[in-house]
């Protein structure tokens, strides 16, 4: 397969690639830098991790087998609610960038809301590590409509994505134009339900008919929405090249929405009751 270069989505001076490879919950560390290194040379330049998933260290270690160029690459990584205070989160900062190797990321989050924590601080923590040349962008993850509210109105940088569930099974209607109101990207973390969209007949058939995978279609029915980003696991070599491989077809108009009334489901698969906001519904 020959490499695949992801269209890029623009936001507030952002140019970040619309299909990302994700790195939450790996196999042993040597696998990990396999499967980094092979994203790398199938053409994905945005790389998600985060502190919480434990696996910068291989994402710097498979950035630098690779020899790609750091400034080709889109990476990304998160900042937990355990370290939301203002010092706590600088700290964290510096672990990421110290973890990975690097002397910056393309993009920090925020990666769940701490409502024992002033927003306020946080952000301020989170704008500082722009300002301080720690990011080069900033951004929010797993944030509701209110949430997305008040950290655009409160955060002195832009905010360019926020990281949620979204997929073909659950409905995210009011987050989605909520971000679209700010011109704020939504990346689609668990794009796949987990596996469980794998054997819709629906999304089957409409792959037959075009002769793609399950996974292309599911993914290719969020990257066609305006300003949607995905960022798949995937633990196999084939199926890293299959979730970056979405850009040579189209779904039609009849074929989006028999895919979106899959989302009547409202099927949540990440809902941590620790760490979870009330949800928005639709």
């Amino acid at each position: 397969m020959q490499p695949v270069k992801a269209p890029t989505l623009s936001a507030h001076g952002a140019e970040m690639p619309s299909v990302g490879y994700g790195t939450m919950l790996y196999p042993e560390p040597a696998r990990a830098v396999e499967l980094i290194v092979h994203a790398l040379n199938a053409g994905y330049r945005h790389i998600d991790t985060a502190r919480k998933y434990g696996s910068e260290q291989w994402v710097g270690e498979a950035i630098r087998a690779s020899g790609v160029p750091r400034d080709e690459l889109w990476v990304s990584t998160k900042v937990t609610e355990e370290n939301a205070k203002a010092d706590d989160f600088a700290r964290s900062v510096d672990t990421s960038l110290k973890t990975l190797g690097l002397d910056y990321v393309d993009q920090l989050l925020i990666h769940w809301p701490q409502p024992a924590v002033p927003l306020e601080e946080t952000l301020g923590a989170l704008a500082k590590a722009k300002t301080d040349g720690l990011t080069r962008h900033v951004g929010v993850s797993n944030f509701t409509v209110a949430l997305v509210d008040e950290a655009v109105a409160k955060c002195s940088e832009p905010i360019i994505t926020n990281q949620i569930e979204y997929h073909a099974y659950i409905r995210q209607d009011k987050v989605l134009a909520a971000c679209a109101r700010h011109g704020v990207i939504v990346t689609c973390h668990v794009p796949l339900a987990r596996g469980q969209l794998l054997n819709d007949p629906v999304i089957n058939e409409i792959a037959a008919a075009h002769d793609k995978t399950a996974a292309q279609v599911a993914l290719r029915f969020l990257v066609q929405q305006p300003q949607v980003a995905v960022v798949p696991r995937a633990l196999e070599f084939s199926e890293i090249d299959e979730d970056i491989d979405l850009f040579d077809f189209e779904l039609s108009d009849e074929e989006m929405s028999r895919i979106g009334a899959l989302r009547d489901r409202n099927l949540r698969v990440v809902n941590p009751p620790v760490r979870s906001p009330q949800w928005d519904e639709g």
